[in-house]
């Protein structure tokens, strides 16, 4: 099997209409959002949910972001608080998922949340959007990549990983944000960052007027997507806080970074050359892809500032270089 492409900027109506048959046949597509490529499927489907996992390769205990039309489908599958509900006010659409109670008999299966009692819910932009509309249901949609690895932000990059494997992938050009969305769940009026993302933590701080609680050390419960410790990961070792070039490597740095040796790189890849880490956070993952196309043993990768969206360029970076089983 070849996965057809289509491209919605040509076809955006027959992108629509065959999206929703080839769901409604129990089939995952890989669609665009704002944040990576999503591996969508019925959220309310055990054997289409089934299907993502089998075909990423992901591990069944590690659940899914359930994507969602609007607040009020959300609302028809989750318990708000009202914390919550002003953060999906203030930040949907868009690269923000909220961990919640589930609604007794919401509808949405125990395959997506890996059993547990909450659901993390997520209403993206653009043509996901409408397809959820069109399609009527929620999208339990992962990144459309093989497990652990790079995350996908074009229709290329999904195509040379699971063409072979998938009946559809929708082409909306390259995701805008380029890292996965922030992930927040809130208790007893504490905001907890599970994963940090498209939604920088100081944002959701000035929206709320609450401080938002960084993790201390690596969860010991999965709670959410992306918390697993080897993740987004290329095939080659990655080296963090790089200020020089080893023989062999391939370099990835932030703007003007001085970094010894770069003229021993493989090949260099600046994020941006400006230091704007919303660019730099665009461009992760498809430079990931390139240096490790290079055939460089090792991608050393230069500081990157830990403020903004470099929290979650920092948090993808230290997941890509975490020792590998």
């Amino acid at each position: 099997m070849t996965a057809e492409i289509i491209d919605i900027t040509r076809n955006h109506e027959d992108a629509l209409k065959r999206a929703c048959a080839v769901l409604a046949e129990g089939f995952p597509v890989a669609i665009p959002t704002e944040t990576v490529y999503g591996l969508a499927a019925d959220a309310t489907n055990p054997a289409a949910i089934t299907r993502i996992y089998e075909t990423k390769g992901r591990p069944r205990f590690n659940p899914l972001i359930c994507h969602v039309a609007d607040l009020s489908m959300a609302e028809r599958y989750a318990v708000f608080d009202p914390i919550s509900k002003k953060l999906a006010e203030t930040f949907w659409p868009g690269p923000l998922t909220l961990i919640l109670p589930l609604k007794p008999e919401s509808g949405i299966h125990s395959l997506a949340t890996a059993g547990l009692d909450t659901v993390g819910i997520r209403l993206p932009k653009g043509f996901a959007s409408e397809l959820i509309r069109a399609f009527g249901k929620p999208l339990a949609a992962p990144s459309a990549n093989t497990s652990g690895k790079v995350s996908p932000t074009s229709a290329s990059h999904v195509a040379e990983d699971l063409g072979d494997r998938l009946k559809l992938i929708v082409d909306g050009g390259a995701a805008p944000v380029g890292v996965e969305s922030t992930i927040v769940r809130v208790e007893d009026g504490i905001i907890r960052l599970l994963r940090p993302g498209g939604v920088a933590a100081e944002e959701i701080e000035k929206a709320t007027g609450l401080t938002v609680i960084r993790p201390e050390g690596p969860a010991a419960i999965i709670e959410a997507p992306g918390m697993l410790a080897s993740h987004y990961a290329p095939g080659a070792a990655v080296r963090l806080n790089a200020d020089h070039v080893e023989p062999g490597e391939a370099l990835i740095r932030l703007g003007s970074t001085p970094v010894k040796g770069v003229e021993r790189a493989v090949a260099v890849f600046d994020l941006s050359p400006s230091g704007d880490l919303a660019q730099a956070a665009a461009n992760l993952f498809d430079y990931l892809k390139r240096a490790d196309a290079t055939g460089a043993a090792r991608i050393a990768v230069t500081p990157i500032p830990d403020h903004g969206l470099g929290e979650a360029i920092n948090d993808r970076l230290a997941r890509a270089a975490a020792p590998r089983e």
